[in-house]
């Protein structure tokens, strides 16, 4: 694709993330982002603030297992300061005082320090719609999503029963107990996104990046990541190192949480 196509293509893609991020914030002014401090969270967060012109006007969420890498955390209090963010960090302590850990159990551990610690701060501040930063390519579950998926009162996804959406017409009507994931990076693929790191400068968390042989394509807590054989030590090496893999972007992930069942049934209790 050459250079003019690119910009054009990846103008393309921001624009519709753009209008997503707005048409979620103009339907639920109760709204908040996930924040990993992976490279695709990073980016919505960023095309967030274009949207808003600098500033988002709504609260940032970390959901913190207790378990990721020291650069994750160094990363998130660097910039949370640096852009102004109105950031909460979410955890259940629960869990951790009861030795919830990784190494007993990936399905448990990821239910309990993610999925319960997210419902709780959606109990807490009462969220009707979170914005996630999934994409259709990283999973085979993921691709079953929709830009707006609502979850039910019992915090769970119907992944056999998905809204239709056409014409960039969105479903968004909830009852009480009710709330909204909002995907807008959901037609966006891996290397889309480090192109647009690269266009844009965002920064991004050390770990991606190749040393002594190896770097990590998917981070998150520290015991369920390991990296992958890589010299790509540069933005450009990476992209380049992308359009020639048949890796999949997860395969450094715990397998015993990443098959498709797994997977599918951590969603539909409303994993992220």
């Amino acid at each position: 694709m050459r250079e003019e196509e690119t910009l054009d293509y990846l103008n393309e893609l921001e624009n519709k993330t753009i209008y997503i991020i707005r048409e979620a914030y103009s339907r639920f002014r109760n709204t908040a982002l996930l924040w990993s401090m992976g490279k695709d969270s990073t980016t919505l967060l960023w095309i967030t603030r274009k949207a808003f012109f600098g500033h988002i006007p709504f609260p940032v969420i970390h959901i913190d297992t207790g378990f990721k890498f020291r650069e994750i955390y160094a990363f998130r209090d660097r910039y949370a300061k640096e852009w102004g963010l109105d950031l909460i960090i979410s955890n259940n302590a629960a869990a951790l005082q009861a030795g919830v850990h990784p190494e007993k159990g990936k399905f448990r551990c990821c239910h309990a320090l993610k999925t319960e610690a997210l419902k709780n701060s959606i109990a807490s501040y009462k969220f009707k719609a979170l914005l996630l930063a999934i994409r259709r390519d990283e999973h085979g579950i993921r691709a079953k999503e929709r830009y707006f998926s609502p979850r039910d009162n019992g915090f769970k996804w119907n992944y056999q029963k998905q809204p239709v959406e056409i014409w960039d017409l969105y479903q968004s009507k909830l009852n009480s107990e009710e709330h909204f994931r909002i995907h807008p990076l959901l037609h966006w693929t891996e290397l889309d996104i480090w192109k647009y790191i690269q266009r844009e400068k965002i920064p991004v968390v050390p770990l991606y990046f190749a040393k002594n042989g190896l770097r990590y394509r998917s981070i998150g807590c520290q015991d369920c990541c390991s990296p992958v054989n890589s010299r790509a030590d540069t933005i450009r090496k990476i992209i380049s190192e992308l359009e020639n893999t048949d890796v999949a972007e997860r395969s450094g992930r715990a397998q015993d949480k990443e098959d498709a069942y797994t997977m599918q049934k951590l969603r539909s209790l409303g994993y992220m």
